[in-house]
């Protein structure tokens, strides 16, 4: 009996140990910089976490907000001295791989990445690099969800879009 309790000890050991790992990589994705993640993920396998985008495009836009992303794009993403976040002409491309790098590491390392532009639009000078004033890449990816959900072209371009083979 007492072999019995024991390994049951051990197993449940194991499986917590299992869990606490898991969940600490989760809350690493989470809180992690968004620079980092840009540089270090395979080309096209950033993939938002949220399916629904809806869900968190309030926090998101408070997010977008803060971050100070209105001061070029408008507080509606309506424009500015950026381009239009609301209409359906997209520089880059809007799957979440795409969208993700551009914000956190501007134009000129997405493009060191070998992103190149699909569109064009007239705007004052280059995406600066976002990812340092984005707290966290759950942060950027509230502030994806809220750009989803204010263009409807954005939502069905990247549900449509393969995230293998962004250019």
């Amino acid at each position: 009996m007492r072999n019995v309790l024991s390994n049951l000890l051990l197993v449940a050991g194991a499986a917590f140990t299992a869990l606490t790992l898991i969940a600490e990589s989760q809350v690493a994705t989470a809180t992690g910089n968004p620079v980092d993640t840009a540089k270090e993920a395979q080309k096209g396998s950033l993939k938002s976490p949220y399916p629904d985008p809806a869900k968190v495009a309030d926090e998101g836009h408070q997010k977008f907000m803060a971050a100070g992303c209105n001061g070029c794009h408008g507080g509606t993403g309506g424009g500015g001295m950026g381009p239009p976040l609301t209409n359906s002409i997209w520089v880059y491309g809007s799957d979440d791989d795409t969208l993700f790098r551009l914000i956190a590491l501007g134009t000129d390392e997405l493009q060191k990445q070998g992103y190149t532009r699909k569109g064009s639009e007239s705007v004052v000078g280059p995406m600066p690099q976002m990812g340092g004033v984005v707290k966290s890449d759950d942060d950027l990816w509230k502030i994806i969800a809220w750009i989803k959900t204010n263009n409807k072209a954005a939502g069905e371009a990247s549900s449509t879009q393969t995230q293998s083979s962004p250019q």
